[in-house]
């Protein structure tokens, strides 16, 4: 067994050659996601800018205009660092920030779901059960007014739940790239630092 686990160890430190594709995976899954947020930000930005100052239906936020596009403007330029790999160490800060003001803000009071589950879930709240039964509800009526199987070939019906389990993930993906940096080869930060630092 002592073996085994030394070949296993030994397997890892040869794959050094390809140790990239770590933080390049995390680079390449998180741009779409700002890119979107940022883009979607952009396009509607007196909506944004009200949501982000209106304390009765929105976040109640000082300084709404400032503060939507700082957002906007962290998660557009964000997305475009990340996907080159340029000052990845340092993006990383802004955008895990944005993930913050986001947790608490706007997805704290649902939980940690992301995706209403079933309510014997261990992180399953009071919103969240009460999502499952009108999600429950609503496959009633689908099932007895539309074409159930049709609308459910490729997948199940979700309740989003908005809790915090998304803006976490993300917060923790951007914290590893805080400390390992774009990675090696497919990044201009690499390419940099060999060449100039």
């Amino acid at each position: 067994m002592l073996d085994l686990l030394r070949n296993i160890h030994n397997l890892f430190d040869r794959s050094r050659a390809v140790d990239f594709l770590g933080p390049l995976a995390l680079r390449l899954y998180l741009v779409p996601i700002f890119w979107m947020a940022g883009t979607n930000k952009l396009n509607g930005m007196e909506g944004t800018i009200e949501w982000f100052g209106n304390s009765e239906w929105g976040l109640g936020l000082p300084f709404p205009t400032l503060m939507a596009y700082l957002a906007t403007g962290t998660e557009l330029i964000g997305a475009v660092l990340l996907l080159i790999g340029l000052g990845v160490r340092y993006i990383s800060i802004p955008l895990m920030i944005t993930m913050i003001v986001a947790a608490v803000s706007v997805h704290w009071n649902n939980g940690w779901l992301a995706i209403a589950e079933g309510s014997n879930s261990l992180f399953a709240n009071e919103r969240t059960i009460d999502a499952i039964e009108r999600l429950d509800r609503a496959k009633d009526i689908l099932r007895e007014h539309g074409n159930y199987q049709w609308l459910t070939e490729n997948g199940s019906f979700v309740v989003l739940n908005n809790g915090i389990e998304f803006a976490t993930t993300y917060f923790i993906m951007l914290l590893a790239l805080m400390f390992i940096g774009a990675g090696r080869y497919a990044s201009v930060d690499y390419w940099i630092k060999d060449r100039y630092l």
